[in-house]
Formats: structure tokens, sequence, C-alpha cells
């Protein structure tokens, strides 16, 4: 057993001291063999506190080395602006490729530079000091996906160039962390029996959307962690702000919905996903992070009594039923699935198992 241990060890701090040399010297990098995705887990889950390990290994059923690419990143005007992205071409998005003649616009939204508590001041401002790659007093400043580099005092973004520096409509500079709920149900007739889909035959899986008064697109209603805060508490009041229009509610509908979403949030739950997200508000100095968390209502009893009332950014709420043809906000699409997945959940109706376009 003593030598099982210590083979163990020797490992696990082998694979840690290659993973590490990877991560630091190629930050935008995530692409290692799938071979290695099990170890990498196995490395990463001694380390004691939750902002640093990589994705979950059931993320990883259907690896795809071109998902790291930035999409909606390269969202061009930037959101809310007229302000156009240089064009970054898909060969050209890692750090690790030279570009000499890349020049990045720079924009930092006027809100942003308001000075709103959840904002940094500029860089060059006098007394600003941030501890880029760890904890800033009650600001998490460290990424889920490891070290990134700082270069002339900006953090840079891990997964490439995105044609625009400054901070965009982000408060933080380096990772701006957020929290998604995916709140599921099974869809049920009137009798209460699951709705199988016509095709696939698997039992229809549905969740609580928000369409977003941004940029009118139906997203998962998450949002930003606030200085201090634990992500559990973030899903909860997203949740409830977004989806239940908490805000609005008198202080005896609040508690009575509290008591409620106690049960729902209280129970157990599936982390679907830790680390970066392809934002269109992301740019090379400033990117969200997020922690999509779903909790299942497998009798749908709960739900039933908390009536779906948009509220805050959310424009509008509803159940929405679950397949490849959903057209979601960013890359909830992505989360989206990985839940279907997880519940033997209709997805497609290609009846051919394994990965998919």
């Amino acid at each position: 057993m003593a030598r099982w241990c210590l083979a163990r060890t020797v490992t696990v701090v082998s694979l840690t001291v290659t993973l590490s040399a990877v991560a630091v010297r190629y930050p935008s990098c995530r692409l290692l063999h799938p071979l290695l995705h099990p170890f990498r887990e196995l490395v990463y889950s001694s380390v004691p506190t939750h902002w640093f390990h990589f994705y979950p290994v059931s993320m990883l059923s259907c690896y795809n080395p071109n998902e790291n690419v930035h999409n909606k990143a390269h969202t061009s005007p930037y959101p809310g602006s007229k302000v156009e992205r240089s064009k970054v071409p898909t060969d050209k998005v890692g750090w690790i490729v030279e570009w000499e003649d890349y020049k990045p616009v720079e924009y930092t939204a006027t809100s942003v530079l308001a000075g709103p508590t959840w904002a940094d001041p500029q860089i060059s401002a006098k007394n600003f000091s941030p501890k880029f790659n760890e904890k800033d007093e009650q600001v998490e400043r460290r990424s889920l996906s490891g070290l990134y580099e700082v270069e002339n005092g900006r953090p840079r973004n891990p997964s490439g160039r995105t044609g625009l520096v400054g901070r965009g409509l982000l408060g933080r500079w380096g990772p701006n962390h957020a929290a998604d709920p995916i709140i599921t149900r099974w869809k049920r007739d009137s009798s209460g029996n699951k709705i199988a889909h016509p095709i696939s035959g698997k039992n229809i899986l549905q969740f609580v959307a928000i369409k977003r008064k941004d940029c009118g697109e139906w997203a998962i209603p998450g949002g930003m962690v606030d200085s201090g805060e634990k992500i559990s508490a973030t899903l909860k009041r997203e949740f409830s702000e977004e989806a239940l229009n908490s805000l609005q509610k008198s202080r005896a509908e609040k508690e009575e919905m509290e008591k409620q979403m106690n049960r729902l949030f209280n129970q157990e739950h599936f982390v679907v996903y830790k680390g970066y997200v392809d934002d269109p508000r992301n740019t090379d100095n400033a990117w969200i992070e997020t922690e999509a968390v779903n909790y299942h209502d497998e009798p749908g009893e709960t739900m039933d009594n908390l009536l779906l009332e948009a509220g805050d950014d959310a424009g509008k709420v509803k159940w929405v039923d679950i397949s490849e043809k959903l057209k979601l906000y960013a890359n909830h699409g992505n989360f989206i699935k990985l839940v279907a997945e997880k519940w033997g959940a209709h997805w497609n109706e290609d009846s051919v198992p394994g990965c998919h376009k």
C-alpha cells in the first residue's frame, strides 16, 4: 500500500509540474491530448481552493480541438457601441503565434470609466496596484484556467486575441467571475407523465431561460459574482432576481420564496462547467469566466410553487424545451447540451450515438 501511495504521489507531482509548465508557457493553449484529460482532473483535484481546477471530466466526452477558438468574443461592433474590433484571423488568435502587425482597438465603456463600485480604476490610476493571479482582498483575480500572463501591467486574455484592448463593458481587469444557475425539470403532460420526443424516444428536459434586455438573446439567468460573495450565493441571488423578480417582492413574498428556493438550491447539484466563456464582451485584457451549476427538480413540485416573473436584466422568462435547435447567448448552448447528456434527455434527432457537430 505504501509503495502504491508513493508511486501515485510521484505521478501526481510529475503531472502537476508538466501541466503547470504547459499552462504557464502557453496560457492560451488548453488543447492537451485527450488521454491526459483524466490525469488533469486527478492532478488539480488535490488543490484546496475551488478556483484552481480545470473542467470536470464529464465535460470532455465530446472533445473538439476547435472549441476554444474565439467566436462570440470577436463580435463587431462591440456590444452597446459603434466600436469595430480589429479583425483577428483564426490562425492568429493564440498568443503563441507571433503577430507584429497586431493593432487592437482601445475601448472601455464610459459606464465603466465612471467608477462604479463593481469596476476597477484604470491601470494608470494612482494608488491602484492590482494583485493579478491572486485573491486581491475581496476581489477574486485568480482564473479558473490557471495562471495568465501580465504584459505592460495589463492581464492578457488566456484564450487569445479579441481585436480589442481595454475592458469594454467589463468592470475588472483580468477575469470577471460569473455564475449561471441552470434550473431543469422534465416536460410532462396533463396527467404528470414525462413526455418523450417522437423521434429520439428520449424524455424532453426543460430549463428556465430569460431573454436578455441588452441584446434580446435567450440565456441562462446568471450574473456577476459580487466582491466577497460565494458562488452558491450568486447562483441563488441571480436566479431569484432575474427569473422570479425578487427585487420587486414584498417582505412576506420574499420569505415564502426563500423557503421554496432553499428546497431547490440545497439539494444535490451538478457542476456543469467552470472556466472561460466565449462572450461578446471579452477583450484582450478583461474576460468572463463562469461556474454553471445544474439544479434539477426531478418531481417538478418545487418549481410549481414558484411563479416565473422576469426581473432585473431579464425582459422575459419561460420554460424552454432543450434541444440542439436552441440558439442561446454566448456559449450557453454548450452548457445546456452537457446537462441534457447528464440526464440522458433528448438533444437531437440523430440516432447515431457519439459526438455531433
